[in-house]
This record gives C-alpha cells, sequence and structure tokens, in this order.
C-alpha cells in the first residue's frame, strides 16, 4: 500500500544547542509519502513509483547531531516532486499548457523533470498529462517551503560561522555503474562548489571505510549542488551519492546484510568530518 502523505512536506532536525558547525546536511529524495491528487497511472507498482527514492538515505545519517549539522529531509516521494530540480524545469511532454521557452534540459526530456514523467525504473507515472496549473500546485505546496527552510538554513550557517557547507545526501542504484563501479561518488561540479580540501577530506574518509570513491562521474552535482556552490559567497555545496549495493536490497526493497557495517562506517565519516569543523 502507498503511504499517504501528511501536511508536512519535510523534517527539520537542528544541531545541538551549543554545538552548531557550518554544516547542512539535507536528503531530498529519502521521502516516500504521495499526496492523494497524484493521480497517477492506474495499475501503477508501488515498486515502480517508488524506485526513484533514496531509499532510507535519512536513516543512515544518525550522526548528523554529532558533527553538529542541520539535517533537512524531504518527506514527500520523488515521484511527485523532485526536490533537486529547478522549480521552472518543467516537462512540456508531460504538462499539457506547458508555457514556451527555450528546449528543456536532457534530464527533463529523459522524463525526469522537476515533475517527472518516469518512474526512476522508466515505467510511465501517468496515463494522462498534467496541466500547468497542478504542476505549479506541487511546486508551491512542497519545493517551495524545502528550499526555503534549506536557504534559511545556509543563511543562518553563514552568518554564525563565515561559512555554509551544504552535504546533499543521495543514492545510486547498483546498475548506475556498474558491478566494478564506484561505491561513492562525490560531486562538486567539477570543482567549481567547494573548496577543493573538502572534497579531498571526503575522499580521504570514504576510502579509509574500504569504499570506492569516484569525482564527478557519473553524478556531477544537481540543482541544489548548483545554487548552493558558490565559495567566493561563503556557500559551498557538495553531493554525495551512495552505491545502494553497500546498504539495500533493491528487489526485497529492504535494508540488506552490509546495513549495518555501511552506517557504522558512515558516521564514523560523519563524525571525523563533524571535527574538523569545530
Amino acid at each position: 500500500m502507498i503511504p499517504a502523505a501528511t501536511d508536512a512536506t519535510f523534517s527539520l532536525t537542528p544541531a545541538p544547542s551549543g554545538r552548531a558547525t557550518p554544516l547542512v546536511f539535507a536528503s531530498p529524495h529519502s521521502g516516500g509519502l504521495y499526496p492523494d491528487d497524484m493521480g497517477a497511472a492506474k495499475g501503477l507498482l508501488e515498486a515502480s513509483l517508488r524506485s526513484a527514492e533514496d531509499a532510507a538515505v535519512d536513516q543512515m545519517l544518525t550522526a548528523a547531531a554529532a558533527a553538529g549539522a542541520v539535517l533537512i529531509v524531504g518527506q514527500i516521494g520523488r515521484a511527485y516532486v523532485d526536490l533537486n530540480r529547478a522549480p521552472d524545469d518543467l516537462d512540456p511532454v508531460l504538462i499539457l499548457d506547458c508555457p514556451e521557452g527555450p528546449p528543456p534540459g536532457l534530464k527533463t526530456q529523459a522524463g525526469y523533470g522537476v515533475v517527472p514523467r518516469l518512474a526512476g525504473d522508466g515505467t510511465p507515472l501517468y496515463d494522462r498529462r498534467l496541466t500547468l496549473a497542478e504542476a505549479r500546485a506541487r511546486i508551491a505546496r512542497v519545493h517551495a517551503p524545502y528550499h526555503a527552510a534549506l536557504a534559511e538554513q545556509m543563511q543562518a550557517a553563514r552568518a554564525r560561522h563565515g561559512r555554509a557547507v551544504l552535504i546533499d545526501w543521495h543514492s545510486m542504484p547498483a546498475r548506475a555503474t556498474g558491478p566494478n563501479g564506484p561505491d561513492v561518488v562525490l560531486g562538486d561540479r567539477h570543482g567549481t562548489a567547494c573548496a577543493t580540501e573538502l572534497a579531498r577530506r571526503l575522499r580521504v574518509l570514504f576510502e579509509a571505510l574500504g569504499w570506492r570513491v569516484a569525482l564527478n562521474r557519473p553524478y556531477a552535482g544537481g540543482y541544489a549542488t548548483q545554487l548552493w556552490g558558490r565559495p567566493e559567497e561563503g556557500f559551498e555545496a557538495i553531493q554525495i551519492e551512495l552505491n545502494r549495493r553497500l546498504y539495500w536490497d533493491e528487489i526485497a526493497g529492504a535494508p540488506s546484510v552490509g546495513w549495518g557495517r555501511c552506517r557504522s562506517g558512515l558516521n564514523r565519516a560523519i563524525a571525523a568530518l563533524g571535527e574538523d569543523f569545530v
């Protein structure tokens, strides 16, 4: 049964009092709740609907408080609205009265705009077209408040510390990089979104866990990384993609035997990162 949405479109866990660092953790795609007005295709399987979610990534971040990081987590499923796309990244194939303008980006053309047309496994999400009013209502209800909260936390962190560092946490399906591909992909927009030292430090921490780490391939960072990757203004951002083979059984849709080991290792790395900002 598909979980129904509540009024809460995101959750926000502040850093412990007196221990805040410049770190802001975000998990935009962990949500698995779907509003009743989605109107998905009849017969759409729950497994398909949820196939683009970053399965349980938020549950892996239990050391956020120890690192002095704020944690913001999207609650609404990515198939309803994608929080890591620009709010005007509209798909004219899906949206009936989409305004004319420049051609949409490649991801949107492929079916993965701010209101996706396809599920993560490529299944069509709808057997109808959406109206522009529907799309804009979703963006106003889900996308806008999440990004307003993220902006508030980033600005507050910079005001306190002179620097704000967004770490945008995601996961990637095992098939994305193949059996010999990386366990972690760091995306810093090809060196433009954060200090070089941050990407290097994260690489060292993950490699110390025995994980294979790649930089910017195949994920260089999405909308949030691009939006907040402005080091010259005191805002830095990096996207982290965890390979689900580390912790998740994609067939069963449940934690795998590696869950505990992965979470323990990840949280050791997070705690060590937090020490760098104290």
